[in-house]
């Protein structure tokens, strides 16, 4: 009770001031240079971190023909990337990725158009690549806009929650994950609109799909609300080309199989969603966050 009590009123607070703090400082900065430091400092102090015992293992079972040395260069890069993720955070709610084409390449508005033209929900999926936070807004700023609402882990801490609601476009939203989530995603769907989600994480209680030669434990739900409501899934792919800049592609809609079998469709679609995850993260390795428990004993 009292460690409850203190982590409310005083840890808490003091972690929310300092995030806010954080945050308010790098938004003064030019994204390039904060994107830069943010890099330098993560890939510095990373690989010595505890936690980088578990990208290691994952990568080694991931990537076995590769050597300890190739394996050590994707992990550098796995911390850079995150660490300009970590920095660029602050400059992500004041940018139209469309005013600034010398930073972000968008292919395949033309799949944008599909969705938000068809009178009919849609799904975009991606995942924790490159900076996953630009993702949707390709679809929220491209004119006309397609809204879309991202789910999202929401945080503990009360007092940094409102950073990450500061994301969000207008007419865009975010759904926390959970069972309340689930319902509230299900309603947008019923409503016609539009969700991007990054499904590359493990869940417990999911179904066993391959990914890189191993059953990893994957959310179903997106292939769920695809069968329940026949709407599209869009590949959503970013891409760090080098330093704060970046490469949207939106890709054709899936190919999605109704038969009648719900978990044998279900099983497929995801199958399919694993394999295009894998194509992207094997072509840039240190791009994916391999800090995820994304497999059993990982």
């Amino acid at each position: 009770m009292l460690g409850q009590t203190i982590q409310k009123y005083i840890s808490h607070p003091l972690q929310g001031l300092v995030a806010h703090g954080l945050t308010f400082l790098m938004g003064l900065i030019p994204l390039d240079v904060a994107s830069g430091i943010g890099g330098w400092i993560a890939r510095t102090l990373g690989p010595h971190m505890s936690i980088n015992k578990r990208a290691k293992e994952n990568l080694v079972k991931a990537f076995p023909d590769k050597t300890e040395a190739q394996i050590n260069q994707i992990i550098k890069g796995m911390w850079d990337n995150l660490g300009r993720v970590a920095f660029e955070f602050a400059h992500v709610p004041k940018i139209n990725i469309y005013d600034q084409p010398e930073r972000f390449e968008v292919v395949g508005i033309e799949n944008i158009n599909l969705l938000r033209d068809d009178d009919q929900c849609g799904i975009f999926f991606s995942a924790h690549m490159a900076n996953w936070e630009f993702s949707p807004l390709g679809c929220a700023q491209h004119t006309p806009v397609l809204p879309v609402h991202s789910i999202y882990r929401e945080p503990d801490n009360l007092w940094t929650r409102s950073l990450f609601a500061k994301r969000i476009p207008e007419g865009s939203g975010v759904i926390p994950k959970g069972a309340k989530g689930a319902r509230e995603a299900l309603q947008l769907l019923k409503k016609g609109g539009h969700l991007a989600l990054l499904v590359d994480q493990k869940m417990n209680n999911g179904i066993a799909v391959p990914f890189f030669g191993r059953d990893a434990m994957t959310a179903p739900a997106m292939a769920q609300f695809a069968l329940k409501f026949n709407c599209p899934i869009v590949p959503m792919r970013i891409e760090r080309i080098k330093g704060a800049r970046f490469k949207l592609t939106f890709f054709a809609p899936m190919e999605v199989k109704n038969t009648g079998d719900r978990p044998t469709d279900t099983l497929a679609i995801m199958t399919q969603v694993n394999q295009i995850l894998e194509t992207w993260i094997t072509e840039r390795p240190e791009q994916w966050l391999w800090l995820h428990r994304r497999w059993p004993n990982s």
